[in-house]
């Protein structure tokens, strides 16, 4: 029980559903899953351990935000991470490989909203990375992508632009000449851009959020 709550919680976290900041009542949590108390401090516990939430003394349990720094850090984890598998996924990418990750780039750059567009980049990242059959890099890889995910939804909820991504086109053009080194270094760079965006809070005021949009 504490998993499943756990992982619900995840994905509503991730997707913007819980907004940062937000308090997550116990005793509300609880009633929705028919479930004691017990397994609901396990499930704050294992989210705490996964950064999603954060415990306040007196304060109970809220949603994590996260800061400029933080969405660095994952970009530049990504970048080492991503390119560490692509130089291993290399030698076993294949034509048919290369095909699906340009249906992939074709879908996000035709996407008309964020979480479409968020799937889709996913799908075309994963394709390319996958063949390096190392489980555990894959796994972390995964979870930061996860992160970035959501970095992006709590910033680009709406108003979201569809445009070309040169990089994903660069990466699949070097990877069929045969040109690792320059794929690796277009990805790297591609997963560090972070875009900027001014967020409506409450008494009309804005606040700065970043998000990793590669």
């Amino acid at each position: 029980m504490a998993v499943r709550i756990s992982r619900v919680l995840a994905e509503r976290i991730i997707a913007g559903t819980i907004a940062p900041g937000s308090r997550l009542r116990q005793d509300h949590i609880a009633e929705e899953f028919g479930a004691s108390h017990v397994p609901v401090r396990e499930a704050f516990r294992r989210l705490e351990a996964q950064g999603l939430v954060v415990s306040e003394p007196r304060r109970g349990v809220r949603v994590a935000s996260f800061t400029l720094a933080e969405v660095k850090e994952v970009a530049e984890m990504r970048a080492a991470l991503e390119v560490l598998a692509l130089r291993h996924a290399a030698p076993n990418l294949t034509a048919a490989i290369l095909d699906e990750a340009e249906d992939a780039t074709g879908a996000v750059d035709s996407s008309r909203d964020v979480r479409s567009w968020e799937e889709a980049n996913r799908r075309f990242h994963r394709l390319l990375l996958a063949p390096c059959n190392m489980p555990r890099l894959l796994a972390t890889i995964d979870d930061l992508h996860a992160a970035s995910a959501r970095f992006l939804f709590a910033t680009w909820r709406s108003e979201w632009e569809a445009r070309t991504d040169h990089d994903h086109r660069a990466i699949l053009g070097a990877l069929r000449r045969g040109q690792v080194d320059a794929a690796c270094a277009t990805l790297a760079r591609h997963v560090q851009w972070i875009g900027h965006r001014p967020v409506p809070v409450s008494g009309g005021k804005h606040r700065d959020s970043f998000a990793i949009v590669g």
